[in-house]
């Protein structure tokens, strides 16, 4: 950890888990059947979800979809999942998705320069169109036309929809996790460093 990130304090979870006892009959339904499924149990994002137990369900099921079954690989799509990581510094989204990235075949410099807010060299040529549409998309609130030409070369409308929906997925997991001050587990120090932007000067 960087001295930046240890000047970096975080505050006490505000949406943290429910204890089982504590949870109504909708909640544990719901509990329930994110524990069944392909997850295995309620965690991250899902902790905060569960105070609204009917959008909890239809939020996991479409990250299920985007995150097993989506058009596009695996791959790239968990580049896609970092880089709104990165966008908004959600430290749980980031230490949840590293691992998944590099079982996947993404490469830590790749990693490493996304964590550092850096354009990743030596992408292969689908990350390079996944990453400047990302980038693009994160930065203007869209993409400019060639942009867009080559991700539709590369993925077809349906992909590059399901590209988007990523992006935006990830998102608004970070968002809600950001608020709920969602802790990355086990007390561990926090994976991603403030960007620049992100820095105060103290005095």
């Amino acid at each position: 950890m960087t001295d930046k990130q240890e000047t970096y304090t975080v505050a006490p979870e505000r949406l943290a888990p429910i204890p089982e006892g504590k949870m109504t009959e909708a909640q544990k339904k719901a509990a329930a059947e994110i524990a069944a499924g392909r997850r295995g149990s309620v965690r991250g994002p899902f902790h905060a979800f569960l105070r609204s137990p009917t959008l909890m369900g239809r939020v996991q099921k479409l990250g299920e979809y985007l995150r097993y079954d989506s058009l596009v690989e695996q791959r790239l799509r968990e580049l896609a999942a970092l880089m709104a990581a990165r966008d908004w510094t959600q430290q749980y989204e980031w230490h949840a998705h590293v691992p998944h990235a590099l079982k996947a075949g993404l490469k830590a410099e790749v990693i490493e320069a996304v964590a550092e807010g850096r354009r990743p060299a030596g992408m292969a040529a689908d990350e390079e169109i996944v990453h400047d549409f990302v980038r693009e998309l994160l930065a203007n609130r869209g993409v400019s036309d060639p942009t867009y030409e080559r991700a539709l070369k590369q993925f077809g409308e349906a992909g590059v929809v399901e590209l988007i929906s990523v992006v935006g997925y990830y998102a608004l997991l970070a968002m809600v996790m950001n608020v709920a001050r969602t802790a990355v587990p086990d007390g561990k120090p926090l994976p991603l460093p403030l960007l620049p932007q992100q820095l105060r000067v103290k005095g």
